[in-house]
Formats: structure tokens, C-alpha cells, sequence
């Protein structure tokens, strides 16, 4: 018999079948809604933590005033360039902490998500 000749399939042995690797139909569209509705959460979370940052920076910006009311008057002038709904300038908290003068804030933000879902971002800082 030689090498290179070729034998016939066995009759009481079926052909190897190939295995299916991959997803279902089914596992591709639940994946990808997960990640659409990531996506829809990441775009409503984004601009929240925009304003966060520009809340920062006027609670920063204002901090240089002497006095109370110039804290939050100017809280305010910034707010109103920069776009802040959350806060205004009553709701900021002045100390003086030895010589310097701390404003703290902190605000809260629904997103509705669907149904009688919501998330609520909490955000909260100071001008140390």
C-alpha cells in the first residue's frame, strides 16, 4: 500500500462536521442595544459634567470679591455667560478658612431615562 493513496470514508463513520463559532442573530442585537443605550446615557451625561466644569471655574473666578453679595454677584455674571441652570449664587456656601475666603457648592441632576427611571448625578466642590 502505498503513502500517498488515498482511502475511501468509512461508511459507519459520518464525516466530521464543522463547528459554528460566532454570535446569534439574537447576541448581535442585544449587544448592540447595550451599547446604543450607553451611547444615549454618555450623551446626556456629557453636558452635565461640562456645566460641572464651568461651575468650577466661576465658583474660581468669583472667590476674589471681598464680600458676600460680590461672591455671588459675580457667581451669577458668569453663570449667565457660561450657561448655569443648576445653581445660582444663593446656593453657594462662603467661609473663611484663616485669610482665605472657601466657596463650596454642591447641585444635583436628573436624567430621565425611560419609564419611571431616572439618574441622579450628584456633584459637589469647593474653590480650595
Amino acid at each position: 500500500m502505498s503513502l500517498f493513496t488515498a482511502r475511501p470514508p468509512r461508511a459507519d463513520r459520518p464525516a466530521p462536521r464543522s463547528r459554528q463559532r460566532g454570535m446569534s442573530f439574537f447576541g448581535v442585537v442585544f449587544v448592540g442595544a447595550v451599547i446604543v443605550f450607553g451611547f444615549v446615557i454618555g450623551a446626556q451625561v456629557v453636558p452635565t459634567v461640562i456645566e460641572f466644569q464651568n461651575v468650577k471655574s466661576a465658583v474660581n473666578r468669583a472667590k476674589v470679591e471681598t464680600t458676600v453679595e460680590g461672591i455671588r454677584k459675580r457667581f451669577d455674571d458668569s453663570a449667565n455667560i457660561d450657561n448655569i441652570s443648576s445653581i445660582s449664587g444663593k446656593d453657594l456656601k462662603i467661609s473663611k478658612r484663616g485669610d482665605k475666603t472657601v466657596v463650596e457648592f454642591a447641585y444635583e441632576r436628573e436624567i430621565h431615562l425611560v419609564g419611571p427611571a431616572f439618574l441622579e448625578l450628584r456633584y459637589a466642590g469647593s474653590s480650595d
